[in-house]
């Protein structure tokens, strides 16, 4: 019995195999170029297993109510090609099979919560700093969703004052994507991140932004654990400015666990995606 996971980035497609005990027997990564060409190469993987269901964490925003006629579609993405694509039904009509199907996010949080960095607890938050900022939600075990899915990393955040740069987010300009992504640290410092000097001030601007967001998470949600993954948090040193920035800007004011415990590192680096739609797949049967 084998089951498909699929993580659907902007920038590669993640595709996996995996068994009963949820072991990845095959896998193939892909560029995500336009739907057809990247559909072709996805069903001549998949083609070669008899599976029982299939998970898809794709990037969004996607229609994730079952009741609308948006229902498994990429909706307003600038991905060129993939606006208002119906991903899920082009699967579906390929595979008859039961799927389970959310964002990318919302399965790296899935799979931290059961196999990794969250594994005990019933809810956690999972955020993924890189090209965007995006967040996926797990509540009493259950992927959180209301209207839509959260786009958590398009919060509106207090600017620090020092701070004149515009913002990169083409929806907001300064919301704390438009101001803590990847390319607004390049942007800002004229520098990869990778390439920046651990001393230099735009951290601590990054990390006055995220935590900002994380203790209004916090504040909000309440989870019992926090996981921070993604390009930008391969700096170690960004970790522990977070951290300290978080218990400065909390004041005191609610009682978490200790931040160490708290406000972690995703344990399933690059994993966590894969991983949660294998058991996303696995709990569709």
């Amino acid at each position: 019995m084998y089951y498909g996971a699929i993580e659907a980035g902007g920038t590669k497609m993640v595709c996996a195999v995996g068994d009963e005990a949820l072991t990845i027997i095959d896998r193939l990564e892909i560029p995500t170029t336009l739907p057809e060409e990247t559909l072709e190469r996805i069903y001549a993987f998949f083609d070669q297993y008899s599976l029982c269901s299939m998970g898809v964490g794709s990037f969004g925003p996607i229609g994730i109510n079952p009741d609308k006629d948006n229902y498994g579609y990429i909706l307003a993405t600038p991905k060129k090609g993939w606006t208002a694509f119906d991903l899920l039904g082009n699967l579906k009509s390929r595979y008859s099979i039961p799927f389970a199907w959310t964002t990318d996010v919302n399965a790296a949080a899935y799979g931290e919560m059961k196999r990794g960095a969250a594994k005990g607890k019933k809810s956690c938050i999972y955020l993924t700093v890189g090209t965007g900022i995006g967040a996926g939600v797990v509540i009493d075990e259950t992927i959180f969703q209301g209207l839509g899915h959260p786009e958590m990393g398009h919060i509106r955040i207090r600017r620090a004052d020092s701070d004149r740069y515009e913002g990169t987010c083409p929806y907001h300009r300064d919301c704390l994507e438009g101001l803590a992504a990847g390319p607004s640290l390049e942007t800002r410092t004229g520098t990869k991140g990778e390439n920046l000097p651990e001393a230099h001030p735009a951290w601590e601007l990054q990390a006055y932004y995220i935590a900002q967001a994380l203790m209004n998470y916090t504040l909000t949600l309440a989870p019992e654990k926090i996981i921070l993954g993604g390009g930008v948090m391969n700096q170690g040193h960004l970790l522990h400015k977070i951290r300290r920035q978080f218990i400065e800007q909390m004041a005191g004011y609610m009682d978490t666990p200790e931040v160490n415990e708290y406000i972690v590192r995703w344990q399933l680096a690059n994993e966590s995606g894969i991983i949660g739609c294998l058991l996303l797949a696995k709990e569709a049967v």
